[in-house]
């Protein structure tokens, strides 16, 4: 059953990750150094990691989450929906095009915006939840 409910939860994910992205991905320009930033993969990473960051807490300061909840949403849904493999690829990508400064702010944003985004996703659920 556990397996069953991690493909739906990716299922779920991967969707809802291929539609973020691609909307996030439109707003950066066309052309120009930046062209390359890849600004849907980063959102998309940013948000599941905050959210990872709320279930987690939620889990730990409730219990709330059985093991069936985490298998269909934190290794499912949020592992569908984010994209470190993407990340990686991307990262190179722009390094091999000569944007350095482009893979670095990658580098530096995606870690430091996810690692925030766990914070904050803890930090927002212990503000409501006891």
């Amino acid at each position: 059953m556990s397996a069953l409910l991690v493909a739906a939860g990716g299922a779920a994910g991967s969707v809802l990750r291929y539609w973020m992205s691609g909307a996030a991905q439109r707003s950066v320009p066309a052309t120009g150094t930046w062209s390359v930033f890849p600004l849907g993969t980063l959102a998309v990473n940013v948000l599941g990691c905050l959210v990872a960051g709320a279930l987690a807490e939620i889990g730990e300061r409730r219990g709330a989450l059985s093991p069936e909840a985490r298998s269909l949403l934190m290794v499912g849904f949020l592992g569908g929906f984010t994209t470190f493999s993407a990340f990686a690829n991307e990262t190179v990508l722009a390094w091999r095009a000569g944007a350095m400064a482009v893979a670095a702010a990658n580098v530096v944003l995606s870690v430091a915006l996810c690692i925030a985004g766990v914070a904050i996703g803890r930090a927002a659920v212990g503000l409501f939840v006891k």
